[in-house]
């Protein structure tokens, strides 16, 4: 049986995740993310991930770091995996420009502790 992944290796699949956001987010505008479906579902699949890996961190973890919106995140994640006919592309787009550059200085407060 394999062994779980831990917290800290959530975090740092979240960080791994946001830096690739914020490598290639000002790459492009929304209307060039949304003309190459290659690109735009990159970052779909990136926030994904960032979600699903907050999902997945234990409750304790989650509990000990307050400073950061753990349900709004999994939210993102619920809706863009099974709701992803109710998300807009202008909605992912400030995910993207916006949430996740503001996220990284907290999720990487929080790598430095782990190390």
């Amino acid at each position: 049986m394999r062994e779980k992944v831990r917290d800290k290796d959530r975090i740092n699949h979240i960080v791994e995740a946001i830096n690739a956001i914020v490598e290639y987010k000002d790459k492009y505008t929304l209307q060039e993310a949304q003309a190459n479906p290659i690109i735009y579902y990159g970052f779909v699949k990136y926030v994904e991930i960032i979600g699903e890996a907050v999902y997945m961190l234990s409750k304790d973890f989650k509990e000990s770091h307050t400073e950061v919106e753990w349900i709004v995140i999994e939210k993102m994640r619920h809706v863009l995996v099974h709701g992803y006919y109710q998300i807009t592309p202008e909605q992912l787009w400030e995910t993207v420009t916006i949430d996740i550059p503001a996220l990284k200085p907290f999720i990487e407060s929080i790598q430095k502790t782990l190390l």
